[in-house]
């Protein structure tokens, strides 16, 4: 298995390797293949597994590559991937089911949302967002929160977009910004960042994203659209994952009882704790402290969350009432929906190996740093062109990043991690008609098209924008 620590020997490698074609010919195939990946995507609708897998080979193919070469380097790009990014996915998934079917979620959000007052209600609404963000992906807890989005405009008798924008930016942010979410995970593991900084940065940048595109933004886009909530969830808040029409699960039992808000919110932050932990350890102690050694073990993603999920078995599930048949059930019940996920995220480490490979990656980087371009802008600008064109905000950060892995040597490790935030904003740009986020929230909040461009497209593109200015603050005050 290639690991983390063994990847700079093999970038240098793949450095020193010759190009297979000139660079016209390899030009050729990087826009061939990019585009052929955007078209498979859009217009024939086929799964970003297949696209990425054919757009590999077809650029292999057109750079001259040996097939039996091109192969290779896709596989030795998925294996790696796959067993340093599918194993962190599938133990972030398995978190945040238990978060949901123990209870958890709705303690968070009904603690906060009740201790709001009217003004203070948007802020909260971001909170929540934001809070159930960290351990989920998007999609799972946009679920989970929009019983609580409806009931909270219908007793508050505001609109339902005052109330949901800030909710679904905390959520948006978290997703492309702070790992374990597979975007910024993938990133980190192809651009050889530290998870200890990229985490710390990615909340540091997050929170102005959240307050601008969320309260802030939200008080516009309430004049440009108000929506009525609807009755549909009154008496379904508390039914967790299953609620909802893109669940895909059927709805989990109510708990017996809740975990405590205290407890919940500990342990939703551990993972955070621990992976924060082990930066704090690598600055603030010697290589051979034992606290530091301690730190960076219990610091490791793997480990991080592998601890998590285990506190989480007894502080969410056993805390909940929940006996071990049903929390092994729970458990089982979230690999299924990540499976794709793990997928889309392997095979874009194959297309990264492939750019590699032939020398297409080191062309471009040269070309960008030839032209001045800043490598935080090339990455953000690459990332918001695939997301414009797929839709998929994994897609473009895994992509961005295997086109931008030549540039590491240029970058210091402060830098690498800003990089993995500026293409987690570029992600995130503008969604539009060929998301499926932009339909799935569009159907939730009865919007026409119109009214889901005015406020959830400009949210995301707000996050995206304001996320690429922070970064860049950021590096010149650092």
């Amino acid at each position: 298995m290639i690991t983390l620590s063994a990847l700079p020997g093999l970038l240098a490698a793949a450095e020193q390797a010759e190009p297979v074609a000139s660079a016209g010919r390899l030009l050729t195939a990087a826009l061939v293949g990019i585009v052929a990946l955007v078209l498979l995507i859009t217009q024939f609708s086929l799964h970003p597994f297949l696209a990425l897998t054919i757009g590999s080979l077809l650029v292999a193919g057109i750079a001259g590559m040996p097939m039996g070469d091109a192969v290779e380097a896709y596989s030795d790009g998925f294996g790696s991937t796959a067993a340093e990014v599918g194993t962190l996915i599938a133990l972030g998934a398995m978190f945040g089911k238990l978060l949901a079917d123990s209870g958890g979620a709705d303690r968070l959000v009904d603690t906060i949302v009740s201790r709001s007052g009217p003004r203070t209600l948007p802020w909260a609404m971001a909170a929540v967002g934001a809070l159930i963000g960290l351990p989920m992906f998007f999609e799972i807890g946009l679920v989970i929160l929009m019983p609580v989005i409806f009931l909270v405009a219908r007793r508050a008798q505001t609109s339902l977009i005052a109330v949901g924008i800030p909710a679904l930016a905390g959520l948006s942010a978290m997703h492309g910004l702070v790992p374990p979410h597979p975007g910024p995970l993938a990133a980190i593991g192809i651009l050889e960042a530290d998870l200890g900084i990229t985490l710390l940065l990615g909340v540091v940048v997050a929170i102005p994203v959240v307050v601008l595109s969320g309260p802030l933004f939200a008080k516009l886009a309430a004049r440009w659209v108000d929506v009525t909530p609807p009755a549909l969830f009154d008496t379904a808040v508390t039914t967790g994952a299953g609620t909802g029409p893109a669940s895909g699960d059927a709805p989990a039992e109510e708990p017996a009882r809740r975990p405590g808000f205290a407890t919940t919110l500990l342990t939703v932050l551990l993972p955070v704790v621990l992976m924060m932990g082990k930066a704090v350890g690598d600055i603030a102690f010697p290589e051979d402290n034992p606290v530091r050694a301690v730190l960076d073990f219990a610091g490791t993603p793997l480990i991080a969350l592998l601890l998590s999920v285990l506190v989480a078995m007894f502080t969410l599930g056993a805390g909940s009432g929940m006996t071990r048949t049903e929390i092994t059930g729970s458990l089982e019940r979230s690999l299924p929906a990540i499976a794709g996920i793990v997928l889309i995220v392997a095979a874009g480490g194959g297309f990264k190996q492939t750019l590699v490979d032939t020398g297409i990656g080191a062309m471009i980087a040269g070309w960008a740093t030839g032209a001045g371009i800043s490598a935080l802008l090339l990455g953000w600008l690459v990332a918001v062109a695939i997301r414009l064109a797929t839709g998929s905000a994994t897609v473009a950060t895994v992509t961005a990043a295997g086109i931008l892995v030549p540039l590491l040597p240029t970058l210091d490790p402060l830098q690498t991690s800003l990089l993995v935030l500026a293409i987690g904003a570029g992600s995130l740009f503008f969604s539009h008609v060929n998301d499926a986020g932009f339909w799935l929230v569009k159907e939730y909040f009865g919007l026409t098209v119109g009214q889901n461009v005015k406020t959830w497209s400009i949210m995301e593109t707000l996050i995206s924008v304001s996320g690429l200015v922070i970064v860049l603050v950021i590096d010149l005050i650092l």
